[in-house]
Formats: structure tokens, C-alpha cells, sequence
């Protein structure tokens, strides 16, 4: 610890803070930054704050104790001369533990936008310095290689080369795009340099190596682990050098050749231009599906583009859990065949479902269709969130969708756990919880979209003027929503609100559909006047001059829903899943007492209905090892009949 408290009090001469400017946008559409965006709600406040009040710290705990900090030490020691290279040793296991504190400092840095924090905000410079340490002269950051070049950590990435031997597992670049978006993250929120100019050096490197002065074959070689290809693209956005894009196309146009020898595990076995169909590792996929989303955007590609959307329909209509989750098989944390959808073996990393998310934002924001914040939405409030605990400090790595209480499931645990060897899930989630505040709004020329519902207060830069927004909603429990909006001056605006693919009684997917009809339909008010009018692209657009407190009401009616799959769907078969809102519920059996009822959930977020007690599938497991299941026999498991169900 002294090494660190030194670093420590040398970082905080080196971390003045800036103004700093925002991203630069290439898409047709804005994302309304947190920054602007003041959450009052009670579903989504109390999880961020529990991430930044309690999950944070702990993480960066874990870090100091499983030796992810003490590895940036011993790298910056090797570097020096105080240790000797290949003679020393690093702790963990994974050669991509580098990545957990990088992830941890993302999630921190969104947090200090709207909860500033001087002790943190000291801290991270601190961590941020031990980064630092670990830089080798070049630019290069991995501490593992540098600490022992030829015996990797990670039983599974081969021993002996050097430098960018066995790239298909090494994870080098994996660790440099999770470095890029951190950095990318922490110079956004705080103006500070101290990390960005690591992951430039670091990127000038990569620029070096795999461009302009190519070693063997490395100018045709690909990631074996994508992300490096949006982190690189963020750092263009920051800085405009556009060697950072060509690099970032250079490795998703390498595809195709199998150079990681792993294909279509790693999506390496067509072009990306040719790809239709989601296959492989799904965290690795989805990253690399945003990767090319941002090429489309940015270049226009169209077969890019093509491609995209290909997968896009592909995934959402053949390989999407009803909760959103991806990622069927625990063999290969693969994608499986088209409807290849298990329930109590199904993976669903938490980590695909976040990747899910940046995905399904992106496409939106190229293409401005709701049915990518339908899916979102969907993955969000089930997918995502089903993977951190109530508490905060306890993580699930796969997602089933039924457990019998003796199958363990979550990396050799029954329930949740508290840390993994492996912990990309926990730190993912620390990076992506804060920073959902981005998904509320979007903008494009004089238009304002409403994509989520969350009681906020923001203030948005909209076609020259600031325009205040107010929502207040008990959402996701309640289908009432209030926007007010307040214009700096009279001018027309156009403010298009998503209506969710459940409020229009469908499924934004082949996968599923409503099996009971809803009763009541939804309706808009403007100023206590109602509204009516056709949707665009899931929209419902208001175009007029804003005065200012003009009131938009909306009223999405919630009922309890059941669901079927698809016939394809083989284990879904004859049964049925309930729905309430854009929730997802599951029956939860807890072994120790089948009668206790979940303290962190109040009455009214709990449905009786068939003589069982159901609660939304995010919030399972917080008991303990337990019983849980989506889908239920339509005969077998409640005491009505399937065709009552449907009535």
C-alpha cells in the first residue's frame, strides 16, 4: 500500500482539471448527455446511487485485494529495473484483469458528472497514476505481458512469443479498448488529461504497430476480443485523428480470415460485410456489431449498414430471450442455432446484455426506428439489471431463465456471487449503470425523442435554444407519465415519444406474442386535451410552438400480460411467461423459507396471480440459493387452464 500512497500524492500534481469540450456527434442523432439530465425517480436513482455510494468502492477494494493494482506496480517495476522481466510474477488469473480497474474508473467518472466527489475524485487520479506506472516507454499497457512476456497468467492463452503472440486470446486489445472508453469517459466528465493521455500514447502505439509500420503480418491481424474498435473511435471523437477511425475499420475489414484461428468463435469466419447471422462469443459479437454501427454512421458504408441490419433481425427475431438476454450456450459463451433458446441452461451473460444496450443505441440513433429502444428497454430492465443485487456487492455472470436450486449455474456458484476470477460482469455493470442517464433523450435538428421513461429534470440544447424538460412517473410500476417542457422562447419543436411495442399489444420480435388481449388502449394529452395521430417509426409526434409549462400526459395501461413463444422455441413449448409492463416476472421458490416475501420489494411490485406469488425476474436470487422459473405449464403449474389464461 505505501507504493500506492505514493503514487497517489504524485498523480494529484499531475491531474489539473479542464474545461472540456463534448464528443463529437457522427449520427443522424444525439444522445442528450447525463450531464444535462437530473434523475428524481425511484427505480433508477436508488441503483445508481447504490453503485456509487456503496459498489464502486468495493470493487476498487476488490481490485487492491485480488492484486489487479499491485500488477501495475510490479509492470512499472519491471519497466524500471527493480524487478526482473520474466522472473516475476503477476497476480489473478486473467490476462484482461487490467480491464476490471479501468472499467471501475469509467463507472466512477460517470458518477462524479452528477455526484461530484473529492475523495473519489482523488482516489481515481491515484489508481489512474499506478496506470501510469505500468505504461511501457512506447505506449504499450498490459501488464501481464510486461511482467512476464512468455507465460501468460490465463492457462489458455499459449505460452512463449512475445508481444501480440497468440493475439486471437492474448486480449492486449481487448485491454487497450477498455482502457480507450474508460479514458474516453474520465476526460468527458472531469476535464482532466491524466488518463487520456495514456490511452493516446497508448493508441499511437497501436497506430504504429498495426498501420504505418507493420511487423510479419500484424497490419492483417484481428482482435481476438472486440472493443478496441469503439474505443479507438472514441478517442477520434475526442481528438479527430483520423488514423484512430482507419485503424478501428482496418481490424473489423481484417475479418474473414480466421487469423485468430478461432472463426466464427470469434467472429472471424467471413467479412463483417458478409455476416448475417449472430454467432460466436456474444460479448465479443455485440461489441464488434456496435463497432460496425458506428463505421456505418460515420462513413455511410451501406454495406456496412446492410450487414448491421442483417444480424440485427437475426438476433432479435431468432436469438433474444424474452428478459433480452443473449447468448445461449455456456460452451463458447456462444450465440446458438436460431431458436436455440434453453432456460435453465442458458447463459445470457450480464456483459452481452450491456453490450446489447450500446448496440440497440446506436442503431437508433442512425436509423431513428423505436423498435431498437423496444428491444433496449426490454434488455435494460430485465437483461441488465437481473445481473447486480439488491445490495449491490453481489453479481450474476449468466442469466438462466430457471433454476432448481442445484445446477450452478453462475461460474460454480448457486446464486449470486460476490466476486469472480473472471469479474468482467461486475466492473461492466459499475461502467454502464451510471452512465444510463444518456439513454433518456435524444436529439436531431429541431426534434426532441422521449425514449425512456424516468422522473427526471433536464435541460437541453435543442435547436439553438435551451429547452427544459420535466418527467414524473412512478415507471416502470406505473404507466402514468407527465412531461413538461419549457422553451427559452416560442418556436416549433417537434417532440416525438416512444410508445412501447407492449403498450400496442406486440412484441418487437417473431419470438413472442401476447396470448391475453389488452383491455384498456393508451392515450396522449396535451394541455388536458387529447390527442390523436398515427405513429412514425414508433413515435408519436407533437409539432407546435412550446409555450412555456405545456403539459404532455400520458397514460400506458398495465395489466398482467401472458406470453408465448414461438412453436421453434422447443423448451418454451406449451408453456407461458407473465409480463407486467415492460417487466418480466418469474416465480421464485427460496429453499430456507418458501413463505418469505422480499423486503427489498414493496406490495405493489409483486403480482398474485394463480395462487402464486410472482416478482420481477431482475430482482431473484436476492434471497439466497432458490427455485426460479420464466416459463411456467400451462396446466401443470398454476391452478387455471390454459384457456382461461388466454381469455
Amino acid at each position: 500500500m505505501k507504493k500506492y500512497l505514493i503514487l497517489s500524492a504524485v498523480a494529484l500534481l499531475f491531474a489539473g482539471a479542464k474545461t472540456v469540450a463534448q464528443p463529437a456527434n457522427f449520427y443522424p442523432i444525439e444522445q442528450v448527455n447525463l450531464n444535462q439530465v437530473e434523475l428524481t425517480d425511484n427505480f433508477w436513482l436508488p441503483l445508481i446511487r447504490t453503485v456509487q455510494g456503496k459498489t464502486i468502492a468495493y470493487s476498487f477494494k476488490k481490485c487492491e485485494e485480488e492484486g489487479r493494482m499491485e500488477n501495475f506496480v510490479t509492470a512499472g517495476d519491471v519497466i524500471r529495473g527493480k524487478q526482473q522481466r520474466g522472473a516475476a510474477k503477476a497476480r489473478g488469473t486473467m490476462v484482461f484483469d487490467d480491464t476490471d480497474v479501468y472499467k471501475t474508473i469509467e463507472g466512477a467518472a460517470y458518477s462524479l458528472t452528477n455526484a461530484p466527489n473529492d475523495k473519489l475524485s482523488a482516489y481515481i487520479d491515484s489508481v489512474i497514476a499506478l496506470v501510469a506506472y505500468a505504461q511501457e516507454p512506447d505506449g504499450y499497457l498490459s501488464t501481464w505481458r510486461t511482467i512476464n512476456p512468455r507465460k501468460p497468467t490465463s492457462n489458455w492463452v499459449r505460452a512463449g512469443g512475445g508481444r501480440w503472440y497468440d493475439l486471437g486470446m492474448s486480449h492486449e486489445l481487448y485491454n487497450a479498448g477498455h482502457l480507450y472508453e474508460a479514458a474516453s469517459a474520465h476526460y468527458w466528465a472531469t476535464g482532466k488529461r491524466n488518463f487520456l493521455d495514456i490511452a493516446l500514447r497508448n493508441a499511437d502505439m497501436l497506430v504504429k504497430t498495426f498501420m504505418t509500420d507493420p511487423v510479419a503480418d500484424l497490419h492483417l491481424q484481428v482482435p481476438g476480443h472486440q472493443i478496441v474498435e469503439t474505443g479507438l473511435i472514441k478517442l477520434f471523437q475526442i481528438t479527430g485523428k483520423k488514423q484512430y477511425l482507419q485503424l478501428a475499420k482496418q481490424f473489423l475489414d481484417n475479418r474473414g480470415k480466421n487469423k485468430t484461428g478461432r472463426g466464427d468463435y470469434s467472429q472471424d469466419h467471413q467479412p463483417v460485410v458478409k455476416q448475417d447471422e449472430a454467432v460466436g462469443h456474444a460479448v465479443r459479437a455485440v461489441y464488434m456489431y456496435a463497432g460496425m454501427t458506428d463505421i456505418a454512421a460515420i462513413y455511410g458504408d451501406t454495406a456496412y449498414r446492410q450487414a448491421i441490419d442483417k444480424i440485427w433481425d437475426n438476433v432479435a427475431n431468432k436469438k433474444i430471450y424474452l428478459t433480452g438476454g443473449l447468448g445461449a450456450r455456456h460452451d463458447g459463451e456462444a450465440f446458438g442455432k436460431n431458436y436455440e433458446l434453453p432456460n435453465k441452461t442458458a447463459y445470457n451473460e450480464t456483459c452481452a446484455a450491456i453490450g446489447g444496450v450500446y448496440w440497440a443505441d446506436r442503431l437508433f440513433r442512425l436509423n431513428g426506428n423505436a423498435k431498437y429502444f423496444n428491444v433496449l428497454e426490454r434488455i435494460l430492465y430485465n437483461g441488465v439489471i437481473a445481473g447486480i443485487s439488491h445490495s449491490g456487492t453481489e453479481f450474476f455472470y449468466p442469466n438462466p431463465l430457471e433454476s432448481d436450486g442445484n445446477y450452478k449455474f453462475n461460474h460454480g456458484h448457486l446464486t449470486r456471487a460476490s466476486w469472480f476470477d473472471c469479474s468482467c460482469c461486475p466492473t461492466n455493470l459499475i461502467r454502464f449503470i451510471p452512465y444510463m442517464p444518456n439513454l433518456i433523450y435524444a436529439t436531431s435538428a429541431n426534434r426532441l425523442y422521449v425514449n425512456l421513461f424516468v422522473a427526471n429534470k433536464a435541460k437541453i440544447k435543442i435547436a439553438g435554444q435551451e429547452v427544459s424538460v420535466e418527467q414524473k412517473t412512478n415507471y416502470p410500476w406505473d404507466g402514468k407519465i407527465e412531461i413538461v417542457v419549457t422553451p427559452e422562447k416560442q418556436e416549433e419543436l417537434t417532440l416525438k415519444i416512444r410508445i412501447p411495442a407492449w403498450v400496442q399489444n406486440r412484441f418487437e420480435s417473431a419470438l413472442y406474442h401476447f396470448t391475453n388481449k389488452k383491455a384498456k388502449p393508451y392515450s396522449i394529452k396535451l394541455n388536458g386535451k387529447m390527442l390523436q395521430g398515427e405513429l412514425k417509426s414508433g413515435y408519436f409526434e407533437i409539432c407546435r410552438v412550446w409555450k412555456k409549462g405545456d403539459k404532455i400526459t400520458l397514460d400506458f395501461p398495465m395489466e398482467i400480460r401472458t406470453v408465448e413463444a414461438a412453436p421453434e422455441v422447443e423448451d418454451d413449448a406449451g408453456k407461458y411467461a407473465v409480463e407486467y409492463g415492460t417487466l418480466v416476472y418469474c416465480y421464485e421458490k427460496p429453499l430456507e423459507d418458501s413463505s418469505a416475501f422480499p423486503s427489498f420489494l414493496t406490495r405493489k411490485q409483486v403480482l398474485n396471480f394463480n395462487g402464486k406469488t410472482l416478482i420481477p425476474y431482475y430482482s431473484w436470487a436476492n434471497r439466497g440459493v432458490s427455485e426460479m422459473k420464466v416459463w411456467f405449464g400451462v396446466k401443470s403449474e398454476f391452478s387455471d387452464s390454459g384457456k382461461a389464461l388466454a381469455d
